[in-house]
């Protein structure tokens, strides 16, 4: 019979919890300080309304333990001592109340149950100059206030690029819930649904309401997908959809997924074509995610790839080379070539050189690549490159010398497509990369 991800995790637990105490026992060490303090966090209020935003639970209490709805609670640890959790469980019949911890990792702390926030005081170490606290300031409680110094969260942030098996099979999942969701869309474009309606088939396929989303659904048909992070979300469909974007991934237990896939009406035989040389070249990219690959050198070989492609498919007439030197390239391919992803979508220290916080500087020239470290062994990544027919870039572009190496009438019949972005969340290994979104895929 084969395991559940709940047994998994279960078994892998121990083992990512003893990496979690040793990266804060080495984080106290730089900062000298003698205990970690996590603030779970608080809602936000809206301006001038008696109503909150939705509660989104700091990441780093996230690396510890999968609760997800904790508001008001706080993680305590001195190295060498067991974790505590110091719980808010209001007495409160407005809303719903969070239930009590319970599975395969609440044997691991040490439990304390409060009723109000202000309770967790007591709770807290009595010197808080001795502690580091992360957190929001607004999470303060009494003389506890978040100081969040540089030197734990360098560390923290520098290694939290590598995640642990634990956290792996957490990805595992949210891949799988965003694959479910994917696939209802696609079906939904092909049924000539509007932006709204194919959003609401995603919704239901993964069983998420939106604001347990990683991130908002981009959900666009045709000149929409040149908009790069486009959240409309028309109701009505248009008389013919050309084509289709969608990014969108999902979350488990606080682990993200992001997953973006284009699809071209059965008409549409010329951007078909187009989204194919864009797969076939992300998939080569895909498996340049290997231990000791600069992120930037892989970035701008994409650029030279891409542009390639646009060259065979009569896009441009110069090489490749000339397109990425003269900036044709950053018109078409105008972001980055992604990013690392973990606890957040866009996972911190993706410029970090070391655990000091010292930082590599993105290539000359590409002002939006969200990673510029080194690739090694255990990292997670998003492969996603793609091309765009932007109105705004185009006409910049019609004004410079380079203007004469683009071939204008193709360009211009493929405006009506917006454009296309293949994105898959990769794993760095040892050897092999383990793709997480074409594994789940493959298992859909």
């Amino acid at each position: 019979m084969t395991a559940s991800p709940q047994d998994n995790l279960s078994a892998l637990y121990p083992a990512h919890l003893a990496e979690i105490e040793q990266r804060s026992a080495d984080a106290l060490a730089a900062a000298g300080r003698d205990t970690l303090i996590i603030a779970a966090g608080l809602p936000h209020g809206r301006f001038l309304d008696d109503q909150d935003y939705p509660f989104t639970a700091n990441p780093h209490f996230l690396a510890w333990l999968p609760l997800t709805d904790a508001p008001g609670s706080w993680i305590v640890h001195t190295p060498g001592k067991k974790p505590k959790l110091v719980f808010l469980q209001p007495r409160d019949y407005w809303h719903v109340v969070p239930v009590a911890p319970s599975g395969y990792w609440v044997e691991h702390f040490d439990l304390v149950t409060i009723r109000t926030a202000e309770e967790a005081r007591a709770h807290l170490p009595k010197d808080p100059s001795r502690c580091a606290i992360i957190g929001e300031a607004h999470a303060a409680v009494g003389d506890f206030a978040p100081d969040n110094p540089d030197a734990v969260l360098n560390l923290l942030h520098y290694r939290r690029a590598f995640k642990t098996p634990y956290e792996l099979t957490m990805m595992r999942v949210a891949s799988k819930l965003g694959v479910h969701g994917h696939r209802a869309a696609e079906r939904a474009f092909r049924a000539g649904l509007s932006e709204f309606d194919i959003h609401c088939e995603y919704l239901k396929a993964t069983r998420l309401a939106e604001h347990q989303l990683p991130y908002g659904n981009i959900v666009a048909l045709d000149q929409h997908s040149a908009v790069l992070h486009y959240m409309h979300f028309d109701r009505n469909p248009p008389t013919h959809a050309h084509s289709f974007l969608i990014d969108a991934g999902g979350q488990f237990h606080g682990y993200a997924s992001d997953i973006t896939r284009a699809y071209a009406s059965p008409d549409a035989g010329e951007f078909q074509a187009l989204i194919d040389a864009v797969e076939s070249a992300q998939q080569g990219f895909c498996m340049k995610v290997r231990a000791g690959q600069s992120y930037p050198e892989l970035h701008v070989h994409a650029h030279h790839v891409l542009m390639e492609a646009m060259r065979e498919q009569g896009f441009i007439t110069c090489s490749p080379e000339a397109a990425v030197a003269t900036g044709i390239s950053s018109v078409f391919f105008p972001h980055g070539l992604g990013h690392s992803i973990g606890l957040q979508v866009h996972d911190v220290a993706g410029f970090a050189q070391d655990e000091q916080g010292n930082l590599i500087p993105k290539p000359e020239g590409h002002p939006y690549l969200r990673l510029t470290r080194t690739l090694a062994p255990d990292m997670v990544v998003t492969i996603e490159p793609g091309l765009y027919f932007i109105d705004l870039l185009l006409e910049e572009l019609k004004a410079k010398p380079a203007a004469k190496d683009v071939v204008w009438p193709k360009v211009d019949a493929f405006r009506k497509y917006g454009g296309i972005r293949i994105e898959d969340d990769v794993v760095c290994t040892h050897g092999e990369p383990v793709n997480l979104t074409r594994e789940a895929f493959a298992a859909a």
